[in-house]
């Protein structure tokens, strides 16, 4: 490589374009801290020419790297841009608006300043060639505006200004530069030609950069990354992306732009828009889904855990040590289905079983599964049983969940499961649930059907950071329990967790034989009743679904005001079957438990062990009858809108 050392001014002299692929990041600077940072560098390079020329030497501001493209013909001499995009970008931004303010004034150096901006002479396309830098897409339509007011709009490929990835960051940046530009060349209400002229002189020899010009065996990525100061910090994804894209490299240009581009369009910039952008929690961490969509296909591919921390390194070394792709297109292509699926995880539709593991996988925060979850919605051997493996999955998480297992094994066990499907030469679901069936530790076991009812009836189940969990089983019950006959409905209320005899039952809600007395008072037989009710309390028989305002106006009531609310005011198939009970206490908590433990074992079947209770050899497991757990949700066409 040849470094160069060069000035703001320097950068752009002569004829030449600066060309910035699709795949680096959109235009990121901002007035604070990064604009800010550079206009008191460039004011301290005027204070230095005001102070004594003689003395003046250029301040350091980084290191661009780019590469020379092959040009033919006519075609300008032109350079891919592998780092330093937002400062070339920011230069061109600064010189646009130093122009548009000496303009406003008359100033003979708007035209000096125009030939840093704009080529001209012969040119092969002198629409898109004219332009000392060309943008992404993402920027190049606000950015040549910017530049070129008086271009037509019409024939620049860019994105259309109603698209949510449009550069409104560099229109912001020419406004903060112009005004401070304007501030700093007004003195005393008056506008200075000669700071004009200073400050011109201050971008032409008091600032400069290292542009480091790339040979034939230059590595791009390993200057990229050491190679960075002052700017947005970089993602997992930045680094990932241009580890990427920079191994494409050499495909040349066509019709103005870099033919790498065209891979990027198809394959990146998907990945660029808001909804990748999204924040999203983990554990303690939060990043953005793309950072943790590409963890997620790292870990099913390699059948390893990864860490978002590792995600760049582990994936650097695993495509540079084992080749997994014959080229960066598949690469690429892997990728993209990766991220349908994790599309369709995080934004469910109605009918979709991934996206019905995704809700579930949210309410009971297993992100751990999502590697697996991939794997199995990619394999296409699994396509035609797809709704039986993720309802299997699931009930292995859910029933765990309701017995209190443990969690702890969950990141390891699923990526090591990927691998033992990948390696299955048989039926990979059929392999998935005789996996899982056999397993018999606390560790990693399926809770049959008796160890379940027992936890599902007796062990309390409500807890505050719960309510997600419980809420995505009843509203799954909810639409179980509804029959042919029922009204298909879509709730509109928000919903919450309730008790339906408070935890604060002692006022109201009494045990008989307690009534009068105080808790020293109470003999060996009523302090077994007492902690019987209070284990009661939180059980699942004890829990259902009401509207905030109808909980809040029952609360901790008497016990008939609460039921007589609880069925006059809900529509839920839920709590329709409260009419049957005329009391309520610990044994018709637990009726009512057992009574949605059956509906509950249709929708998560027990695992496929022939030891279990009742349940031969050569006999099929229940969810096996049942392929899809989880009827979609009634669309809107067809129900009568509810608010439950």
């Amino acid at each position: 490589m040849k470094p160069y050392t060069r000035s703001i001014i320097g950068l752009f002299d002569g004829k030449r374009r600066y060309l910035i692929p699709l795949y680096q990041r959109q235009y990121s600077w901002r007035d604070n801290p990064q604009l800010a940072l550079l206009w008191e560098d460039i004011e301290r390079a005027v204070a230095r020419i005001e102070t004594d020329r003689s003395s003046l030497t250029a301040h350091f501001m980084g290191a661009i790297v780019i590469n020379q493209v092959k040009t033919f013909g006519a075609q300008v001499q032109a350079f891919e841009v592998i780092d330093g995009q937002q400062r070339l970008t920011t230069f061109q931004l600064l010189l646009a608006a130093l122009r548009d303010v000496a303009l406003e004034h008359g100033s003979p150096y708007a035209q000096e300043i125009a030939k840093y901006l704009l080529n001209d002479g012969v040119m092969e396309r002198p629409e898109e060639e004219r332009y000392k830098l060309w943008p992404s897409i993402t920027d190049r339509r606000a950015f040549v505006s910017l530049i070129d007011p008086a271009a037509d709009l019409s024939g620049i490929a860019g994105l259309a200004e109603i698209d949510e990835l449009v550069g409104k960051l560099a229109t912001a940046a020419h406004a903060s530069f112009r005004a401070r530009i304007a501030r700093h060349l007004t003195v005393d209400g008056v506008y200075n030609e000669t700071r004009l002229q200073i400050l011109f002189e201050a971008l032409k020899d008091g600032l400069a950069v290292v542009s480091i010009e790339l040979e034939g065996g230059d590595d791009p990525q390993t200057i990229f990354e050491t190679l960075n100061s002052r700017g947005v910090p970089l993602s997992p994804a930045d680094l990932l992306r241009n580890f990427i894209f920079q191994r494409a490299k050499g495909m040349g240009q066509s019709d103005g732009s870099l033919n790498i581009d065209k891979l990027y369009e198809k394959h990146w910039l998907p990945l660029d828009r808001a909804f990748w952008t999204h924040q999203a929690s983990r554990g303690r961490q939060t990043r953005t889904r793309l950072d943790w969509m590409l963890t997620d296909h790292l870990a099913m591919h390699v059948g390893d855990i990864v860490s978002i921390e590792g995600l760049f390194a582990d994936y650097r070394k695993w495509i540079l040590n084992c080749s997994p792709f014959a080229t960066v297109a598949e690469e690429l292509e892997s990728i993209t289905a990766s991220a349908a699926v994790e599309h369709r995880l995080f934004a469910p539709k109605d009918g979709d079983p991934v996206g019905r593991f995704g809700l579930m996988a949210d309410a009971f925060d297993v992100s751990t599964a999502m590697p697996l979850a991939i794997y199995l919605a990619t394999e296409p051997s699994i396509a035609a049983r797809l709704p039986e493996a993720f309802a299997a999955l699931e009930s292995y998480i859910l029933r765990r969940d309701i017995c209190g297992l443990t969690t702890k094994n969950y990141n390891r066990f699923f990526v090591a499961l990927v691998t033992r499907l990948r390696d299955c030469e048989g039926d990979k679901v059929d392999e998935l649930i005789a996996y899982l069936s056999s397993r018999t530790a606390d560790l990693d076991r399926w809770p049959d059907n008796a160890e379940w009812r027992n936890n599902w009836i007796m062990r309390e189940q409500y807890k505050s950071a719960r309510q997600p969990r419980l809420r995505y089983i009843f509203e799954a019950i909810e639409r179980a329990k509804r029959t042919a006959l029922s009204e298909d409905i879509v709730i509109l209320s928000a919903l919450t967790i309730e008790h339906i005899m408070p935890q604060k039952w002692q006022v109201y809600w009494p045990i008989p034989d307690m009534v009068g007395l105080t808790e020293d008072q109470f003999g060996p037989e009523l302090v077994s009743q007492v902690r019987a009710r209070e284990a009661a309390v939180n059980t699942m028989g004890n829990l259902t679904l009401l509207t905030q305002a109808l909980n809040s106006t029952v609360s901790n009531g008497p016990h008939h005001d609460k039921l007589a609310a609880i069925k006059a005011n809900t529509a839920l198939a839920l709590n329709r079957d409260l009419q049957e009970f005329e009391t309520w206490d610990e044994v018709t908590i637990a009726e009512r438990g057992g009574s949605l433990f059956e509906v509950a074992t249709k929708l998560w079947g027990a695992p496929d062990r022939a030891e279990i209770v009742g349940l031969g050899a050569s006999e099929t497991p229940s969810w096996a009858v049942f392929p899809n757990p989880f009827p979609p949700c009634p669309s809107s066409e067809h129900s009568a809108q509810l608010a439950a």
